[in-house]
């Protein structure tokens, strides 16, 4: 079997910008699954208890959440646009009571199917954002009632469907089960699997299992690796009615299998570090969501993986009970400015960058070597056209800024309309302007507006052979020959 790895751009692959009509239309999303209440205890643990070799946790308090599928639906429920039905069964008792308060206020509309019974409370104790400790209470599975037409009603108006099964007994239901088999004819329907669960029901779109999981179902005691997980992949695909399978991978990402003869796709998450709990819930409420907008499989798990990782970095659970912090985009003008402010030394360089090669690499990685920033401008398209003709640039000024901005040693992109870069430059005040070595020996035409704010222009040394204009011309000459 052949490995294909695949770096996902979410910037690439996320559907286009909605219309006004979009933005305005409400999308429903059914979650089905076992839901639990989520207790938190934090504090600070700085010394031992002199009773016994203890941590003592001063400052405890507790925060309570909605847990299991209650958690994906309160996550979904934050999504702007959704409105969430949680089909699910809450015991008889306080932690229910509380179960039912919380996913309220969250907007989260229930239909439960529980007739009595207990609910599970899932209690965590930390300090320094680590789990100390975790213990949870005991509850038996509990008994269902008959499915109401509501669920049936929900299902039918559903845009996507995500069972979230934690193993205690709702997926089992036998009206339930024939209900979601009939909802996935006309609808994707993601399924997060548990080892103590069911099987998906016929005509699953997704299947996103955890590497623990895949091995718990499959029995496949290969490597806990990228190629142990697509095996494992390959056997879910063959044992359940599905369409595709994505093992998650936690901090390794995703593999996503949807043809046992073909390539898998290797969807790598971003380097991150927090507290986990709730990041599968989030990557599977994503991925039912983003096929709900008509998109591949291959974009749902790469958004899915993304949205994940930006979940555990945000702070997992507690981002939900924590007012999220706003964070203004900041622009080059401003990064510039905030750079200068602490002392650092401002670099800029410009051009037109068109078809990236050697030699603008060469040229970008030695000007970020000379200060603590790089903010590099490029001609816009209408300002290429004038200067090098009408068949140029060749890649657009918004591709340009995106593979500029992707390398290591650019900072940012600034794109000017005018023939040369002086008005961009005033603006930027660079304390060092930096242009290739073919400019040696002769004075740069901006170099004076640079020196008037005590900027300096130097010249770096570049790749011979490398340029644009010579390659495009070879490449005409190449079409040409055929």
């Amino acid at each position: 079997m052949h490995l294909l790895c695949a770096a996902v751009d979410i910037g690439i692959t996320a559907a286009a910008p909605a219309t006004d009509a979009e933005e305005a239309e409400v999308r429903r999303l059914v979650v089905v699954g076992d839901v639990l209440l989520d207790r938190d205890v934090t504090g600070t643990a700085d010394r031992l208890s002199p009773e016994a070799p203890a941590l003592v946790l001063a400052g405890a308090r507790g925060t309570d959440r909605p847990g299991g599928a209650g958690l994906a639906a309160v996550l979904a429920a934050r999504t702007s646009g959704w409105q969430v039905t949680l089909v699910c069964g809450i015991g008889q008792d306080q932690p229910g009571a509380l179960l039912r308060v919380l996913l309220d206020e969250a907007d989260v509309e229930v239909i439960d199917l529980a007739t009595s019974g207990t609910t599970p409370v899932k209690t965590r104790v930390r300090a320094a954002d680590r789990t100390l400790l975790r213990y949870d209470t005991h509850a038996d599975p509990l008994p269902l009632g008959p499915l109401p037409d509501s669920v049936r009603s929900r299902l039918a108006e559903a845009a996507a469907v995500l069972v979230c099964d934690y193993g205690r007994g709702i997926t089992a239901h036998a009206e339930l089960r024939q209900a979601l088999t009939a909802a996935a004819t006309d609808r994707p329907l993601v399924w997060d699997p548990h080892p103590k669960g069911t099987a998906p029901t016929p005509g699953t779109a997704l299947a996103v299992p955890n590497t623990e999981e895949a091995l718990h179902f499959t029995e496949h005691g290969g490597p806990r690796d990228l190629a142990g997980d697509t095996a494992r992949a390959v056997q879910l695909l063959a044992a359940w009615p599905v369409k595709q399978v994505a093992v998650t991978r936690g901090r390794d990402g995703a593999v996503l299998v949807a043809d046992a003869d073909g390539h898998p796709l290797a969807v790598p998450a971003r380097p991150t570090a927090g507290d986990t709990c709730g990041a599968g819930d989030r990557l599977a409420v994503t991925a039912a969501m983003t096929l709900a907008a008509g998109r591949l499989p291959s974009h749902a798990i790469a958004a899915a993986v993304d949205a994940a990782t930006s979940y555990v970095a945000a702070g997992g659970p507690a981002s939900l009970t924590t007012p999220p912090t706003t964070v203004a985009a900041v622009g080059p003008l401003e990064l510039a400015a905030r750079v200068r402010a602490r002392g650092g030394r401002v670099v800029g360089a410009g051009g037109c960058f068109d078809l990236l090669h050697a030699g603008h690499l060469s040229l970008l990685d030695q000007a970020r070597r000379l200060g603590d920033v790089l903010i590099v401008c490029i001609n816009s398209d209408a300002s290429v056209r004038r200067i090098k003709g009408a068949d140029r640039p060749v890649v657009g000024e918004r591709e340009r800024s995106a593979l500029l901005t992707a390398l290591d040693c650019v900072d940012d992109v600034l794109v000017f309309a005018e023939d040369t870069p002086e008005k961009v430059l005033a603006e930027l005040r660079p304390d060092i302007w930096v242009k290739g070595g073919d400019y040696g020996g002769r004075r740069i035409a901006e170099a004076d507006l640079v020196e008037s704010w005590g900027g300096e222009v130097v010249t770096v040394p570049f790749l011979e052979g490398h340029s644009t204009t010579t390659r495009i011309r070879h490449l005409a000459q190449q079409a040409g020959t055929r």
